[in-house]
């Protein structure tokens, strides 16, 4: 049985190198047709927040699961004795100089992820690089009181419901008007879903740097 295996092994590695797969005959461009449906330049975010939204939907859900996921699974454990963390001034200037430069980022990736580049995962990515930056000079109870004075975990859970009902109706045929191409204000709804996943995968990242800080510390 093992030489059936290794012999339809054999053959399908020839298979894949030399044969080669039939290419479609095409009569437009399938990333022209993407851009005028959708009315956005970036034809990536037009895919995801769009032609794909469903997935979308539940690729957020997913994320939602796996914050949750961490804090139950940590919840029985001690919290960290010791956290050790940057003290060298030279360090916690560049961390600080880095994780303003991040929001920046985070923020530029959000308002114009429909026009360029970007979008509202990569957006929230970098918001959470800046938050994992400042808590590796700032003191956990800080970080914590923060997290808690803000209701970070309250807006997270309202930009994820928002966003699933905005992407439910979105997908039951209605959407705002698309705008002038390339303008800020263009693309219908997808602009406000970026900001969505923005706001949910930043504010995410930041309860999950909170919970492996506490019961992990930052090495």
């Amino acid at each position: 049985m093992k030489w059936i295996y290794l012999i339809a092994g054999i053959l399908f590695f020839f298979k894949m190198l030399f044969l080669a797969n039939p290419t479609p005959t095409l009569e437009f461009s399938i990333v022209e047709t993407v851009v005028r449906e959708s009315g956005l330049p970036n034809a990536v975010s037009a895919i995801i927040l769009r032609n794909r939204l469903y997935d979308t939907i539940f690729e957020v859900i997913v994320f939602t699961i796996a914050i949750m996921g961490a804090s139950f699974l940590l919840a029985t454990e001690r919290p960290a004795e010791k956290i050790y963390q940057f003290t060298d001034p030279s360090s916690i200037i560049l961390a600080r100089l880095g994780s303003t430069i991040a929001a920046l980022v985070g923020i530029e990736l959000a308002i114009r992820g429909h026009l360029s580049p970007g979008g509202g995962f990569a957006a929230g990515v970098a918001g959470g690089t800046a938050i994992g930056l400042v808590a590796m000079t700032s003191s956990p109870e800080w970080m914590r009181s923060v997290y808690q004075q803000w209701n970070a975990a309250v807006w997270e859970k309202i930009s994820v419901l928002v966003f699933i009902v905005l992407s439910v109706i979105t997908l039951a045929g209605y959407e705002l008007p698309f705008g002038e191409m390339g303008a800020l204000v263009s693309g219908g709804i997808v602009p406000i879903l970026n900001i969505l996943v923005a706001v949910k995968v930043a504010l995410g990242s930041w309860a999950v740097v909170l919970i492996f800080i506490r019961y992990r510390g930052l090495l």
